[in-house]
């Protein structure tokens, strides 16, 4: 019989500069698929299994730690909107711009700006949309978002976000990698090693995703020069969350235990002739896909979620959709899920066609996404988590005040290019000013003109909010010290409560 202890000491033993965590982490290359989540060492015996969750670090990765700092929330939930929705149709109120529409663009303008799609000089295009001042802080919000009125007390806006990136893919990478190139870690890959998980059958950093797969890819999520235990996992809101994890007709669960069993002995045979921690990874790996079986359906299962519950989010069982997304990140959040990110395809609004059309396919994403994230926001507060989580929404960057005209040609159907100079994110949850707008744009929405921010500023801030000095916060790469806002970002102050 073979101990926690004795696998503890024969670790030392296979590499005896395992002292700190950080070096554990960095060392051992902990090559981990999609579910090989688990605790490095929770084998207590090699003839008989115990699934214990360890919870030192030096010997299971993913063990929760407190952060450097005192934090506001324990959770994030991210909504990017893939395809980057107009600000201007949803809530950057431009009056002027309307007095300008269908007039020709003035050419200084645009003058030395590089665009996506516009060439020559386009016409200008008023919003496609009216706005009313909403809730006691009186923030604007468009016609589009009807059940958003009932939350906007709750958010934080940020009216000049700026970004450098003007294609989707680069700026998708950028807002959630800190790069526009590939290999870097995603935001929820640093949090998870930053923080680790809170619950030991569900992995740290989940992903789920309607409409289908971002432009940047599953680099978002990637876990970059991170050992690969904190990559995102990508579940599914139809069907088997993750596939393959139901056994076989005829596998009990008490006949798969015992497969795991064996597996993990003829692993543990092998650690005892090479000392490789490499497997005893593998033995953590079939131990957590050995709990996910239990513990992913039931939190995944949403059709036993009160009716009223399921009516709130507007979900469609049994169909993939952002609203059934949003009810899944509750649950998540609520079982002690790190990170959940959520992308909702479809946003991409040139008017290239009409399901790019801000008069038809934009205003079908509005309807699709205004009443679940609502709802979110709500079942959060009732639930008493808003104040532990912070919700992030947002797009890889905004849409132009111009009309686009491809190839110098406006298209028939009303749509805006790409657009970096000035965006709108908002934030609701633990540690923000509620009701709250930092930065302006100018009269037309164009450039910003007050309190500028970054992608990097807005990663910062998310950082501070989970306990961390992003400055601090690295890891060693490559012969130097990396970060998630490498060398550029500031805190939003502003925005803090």
């Amino acid at each position: 019989m073979v101990d926690i202890n004795k696998l503890h000491n024969e670790l030392k033993k296979s590499n005896a500069r395992l002292n700190t965590r950080r070096h554990f982490i960095k060392e051992c290359t902990l090559g981990l698929g999609g579910i090989a989540l688990g605790s490095l060492l929770n084998s207590c015996s090699r003839n008989n299994i115990k699934f214990n969750y360890n919870t030192d670090r030096s010997l299971n990765p993913l063990a929760p730690i407190s952060p450097p700092y005192q934090p506001k929330v324990k959770s994030v939930i991210y909504l990017h909107m893939v395809g980057a929705p107009s600000q201007l149709e949803l809530f950057d109120y431009k009056p002027e711009l309307a007095k300008l529409h269908n007039k020709p663009c003035p050419e200084s303008l645009i003058e030395g700006k590089q665009f996506a799609f516009i060439e020559g000089v386009p016409n200008m295009l008023g919003p496609q949309a009216t706005f009313s001042r909403e809730g006691e802080s009186g923030n604007w919000v468009s016609n589009h978002l009807p059940h958003f009125k009932k939350i906007i007390d709750e958010v934080t806006f940020l009216k000049a976000v700026n970004t450098d990136q003007f294609n989707h893919g680069p700026a998708q990478l950028l807002m959630h990698t800190g790069s526009p190139r590939l290999g870097r870690p995603s935001i929820g890959s640093w949090v998870t090693y930053g923080l680790g998980s809170e619950n030991s059958d569900l992995p740290g950093f989940i992903v789920l995703t309607s409409g289908g797969t971002p432009d940047g890819g599953k680099s978002l999520w990637g876990n970059g020069f991170l050992p690969s235990i904190y990559q995102g996992v990508q579940c599914r809101s139809k069907g088997d969350p993750v596939l393959y994890l139901k056994d076989p007709k005829g596998v009990s669960r008490g006949l798969k235990r015992g497969i795991v069993e064996s597996i993990n002995k003829i692993n543990y045979d092998e650690y005892e002739k090479f000392h490789d921690p490499e497997i005893l990874t593998r033995i953590s790996q079939y131990e957590m896909a050995y709990r996910m079986q239990s513990s992913v359906p039931e939190v995944m299962n949403i059709n036993d979620e009160p009716e009223y519950i399921k009516e709130m989010y507007g979900v469609k069982p049994g169909k993939e959709s952002f609203a059934n997304n949003c009810l899944l990140a509750r649950k998540m959040v609520e079982k002690g899920v790190r990170f959940v990110q959520l992308y909702d395809w479809g946003w991409d609004s040139h008017g290239n066609g009409e399901a790019e059309s801000l008069k038809k396919g934009f205003l079908k994403k509005c309807k699709d996404s205004d009443r679940p994230i609502a709802a979110l926001i709500l079942d959060l507060k009732q639930r008493g988590l808003l104040d532990e989580t912070l919700v992030v929404w947002g797009g890889e960057f905004g849409r132009t005040p111009m009309w686009e005209n491809r190839a110098g040609i406006q298209n028939t159907l009303v749509g805006r290019d790409h657009q970096g100079e000035a965006f709108t994110m908002w934030m609701a949850g633990g540690g923000l000013k509620k009701g709250y707008v930092h930065g302006k744009t100018d009269e037309i929405g164009f450039r910003a003109i007050d309190g500028k921010v970054s992608v990097y500023d807005v990663q910062a801030t998310i950082l501070h909010l989970l306990g961390f000095d992003h400055e601090q916060f690295t890891y060693d790469f490559q012969g130097r010290p990396f970060r998630l806002t490498d060398v550029e970002g500031e805190l939003i102050h502003q925005i803090l409560a």
